[in-house]
């Protein structure tokens, strides 16, 4: 099969390697879109630490079932599903308590073991979950970044009537957007650089959308500070503007040997709550069916499309920021 495999850091090629055979409780998937993500170019670049090379990346992807491994039960070639990449060891401490996302064995299909950017990649059948008939398989790729934002909403207060400011309008930032508009916000406010993103998330319902969060009109701060860029500069400006006995949730990935300067005595004083949200628990299941209700608008957030062997265009798409979810169609031949 062909597929993108990164040999090293800053090494990868499209080229032929072996098909994947399922084994016991396994299914062999067909991708037919999988979504480039931050941390794609941070396995790229060799800034993943789990990551062992050489791998083929790929987390966020729908694709038809094309083969079952002994004992898979309930689950049917030529099914369309999305596919949970979580991969947890089920025998730490962390998933002794239901907290499999900080499993200390942690894993993840694309992440350290082979993805999606693949014609075929093995998963296991316990993580397929059909895809609605409402949603098709390029949509479907925004249910796994979707069920990282449900994860993140799991954390947050959820006030019917909060005033939110969220940092970074990509493809989380606009997601956590739309979210907190379906979750009964009273205000909606967004800072990035990028004013064409801004204009997005206006369409998305931002009521307020600023290039500096100096020039949005709310002295007395926001019940919900949400960072998605893991910019220090942009996080330490969100913090202080966290209203008192409000919630700052760090959202967005900072390099991990990154330091932010904050005030514990407004913490104190101010009863500020500080959140972390990593990945997904429990929420992929609940991110399908928000898919299938519409919280999403998928034809907005989905802008480019490429070929498996068009991969490095649709990696220089991503950092240059020209769009927004950027996927790869591995079963499409590039044009020409």
């Amino acid at each position: 099969m062909r597929a993108v495999v990164i040999h090293t850091p800053g090494s990868y090629e499209v080229t032929t390697v072996d098909d994947p055979t399922p084994g016991p409780g396994e299914v062999i998937v067909a991708p037919a879109a999988v979504g480039i993500c931050g941390t794609d170019v941070h396995i790229v670049q060799g800034e993943f630490a789990p990551t062992p090379y050489p791998i083929i990346p790929g987390h966020e992807f729908t694709g038809e079932i094309v083969a079952l491994g002994p004992g898979v039960s309930g689950l049917r070639t030529g099914e369309q599903v999305a596919v949970d990449p979580s991969l947890f060891c089920g025998a730490c401490h962390y998933c002794a308590i239901g907290r499999g996302n900080l499993c200390e064995n942690w894993g993840a299909i694309g992440d350290t073991v082979d993805g999606a950017m693949a014609e075929y990649v093995k998963v296991p059948a316990a993580n397929c979950y059909r895809l609605p008939e409402s949603v098709d398989v390029t949509q479907g790729t925004l249910i796994e970044p979707l069920s990282c934002a449900v994860r993140g909403f799991d954390v947050l207060p959820r006030r019917l009537g909060d005033h939110y400011l969220i940092y970074g309008a990509g493809t989380m930032g606009l997601m956590m957007l739309q979210l907190a508009k379906a979750a009964g916000a009273a205000s909606l406010s967004v800072v990035d650089i990028n004013t064409d993103r801004l204009k997005v998330a206006e369409a998305l319902g931002a009521d307020a959308t600023a290039v500096r969060a100096d020039d949005l009109s709310r002295p007395q701060g926001w019940e919900t500070v949400i960072d998605c860029t893991g910019v220090i500069p942009v996080i330490e400006d969100g913090l202080g503007r966290v209203r008192r006995g409000g919630t700052f949730q760090q959202f967005g990935v900072a390099p991990s040997a990154a330091k932010a300067s904050f005030s514990p005595f407004r913490v104190y004083n101010d009863e500020i709550t500080i959140v972390g949200s990593m990945a997904v628990l429990h929420s992929f299941g609940r991110a399908v069916d928000l898919m299938a209700k519409g919280v999403i608008d998928a034809d907005t957030m989905i802008t480019h499309s490429f070929a498996l062997d068009e991969f490095g265009a649709a990696l220089q798409a991503f950092r240059d920021g020209s769009g927004r979810k950027i996927q790869l169609r591995p079963q499409v031949h590039p044009r020409g």
